[in-house]
């Protein structure tokens, strides 16, 4: 007795496809809800890890933080000239920085363009690090600091502005947010001035003296000296 072997209809086929169709979206529910779960987990566990800190203990966190660094701090600060109280807190982070790059420890800082803020990359620069100054529309509104790409130290003000002062912050152990403040620090770091091309160009604009204006910026008299002859011996060049 020979077998009959039946033509695919048109409606077995359809059938046919509509199952396969019907396997792939269940396939991609099961997958976007265990893939909830996972971004709520993670949600959560930072939401445990991460505490509201005061200005006292902003200073602290990143103090700490930073005595932690074994390999890389990369930050965006206002880098107000220090007051009151906070002039302790900034002298102890340049001495922790200048312990950090004696070991070899890579430590970078964006700072707002601003004459003002040349103080605080002086020191800074002194202890070690790499300081540029950005016109980046983010310097307004972001100050952060990351260590080791999975400690993130968050700065809020209590005002919107560049000038305004760090009121409180947030630690926040996530290799995730070190990854994307990554990204945003170094897209700006390649196109900026470093703390001696933006030096030289305050020292270019005014026509104070030299004692004057390293008082007047917070930085070493023998420094600005030193720019001031470099940019009387360097040529002039005229039109053609």
């Amino acid at each position: 007795m020979g077998f009959e072997i039946s033509a695919v209809t048109p409606e077995m086929a359809l059938l046919a496809l509509e199952s396969v169709l019907l396997i792939a979206t269940i396939s991609l529910l099961v997958y976007s809800i265990k893939e909830g779960r996972i971004r709520d987990k993670l949600l959560r566990q930072m939401a445990r890890t991460t505490r509201i800190l005061t200005r006292q203990d902003y200073f602290n966190a990143v103090i700490e933080s930073l005595q932690e660094a074994r390999e890389e701090v990369f930050g965006c600060i206002t880098g107000r000239v220090p007051k009151g109280g906070d002039r302790k807190q900034v002298d102890k982070i340049v001495n922790t920085l200048k312990k950090l790059t004696e070991n070899g420890v890579t430590v970078r800082y964006l700072l707002p363009k601003l004459p003002d803020r040349l103080a605080i990359g002086y020191q800074y620069t002194k202890a070690g690090a790499e300081v540029r100054y950005s016109n980046c529309l983010f310097m307004n509104d972001n100050r952060y600091m990351v260590v080791d790409d999975r400690l993130v130290i968050l700065g809020i003000p209590e005002e919107k502005g560049e000038k305004e002062p760090t009121k409180k912050g947030y630690k926040v152990p996530s290799e995730g947010l070190a990854r994307i403040l990554s990204e945003h620090f170094y897209t700006c770091w390649e196109h900026n001035m470093t703390y001696k091309e933006y030096l030289t160009e305050v020292v270019k604009q005014t026509n104070a003296s030299p004692p004057i204006l390293a008082k007047e910026l917070g930085v070493s008299e023998e420094e600005v000296k030193k720019i001031a002859a470099e940019n009387l011996s360097s040529p002039v060049t005229g039109p053609d």
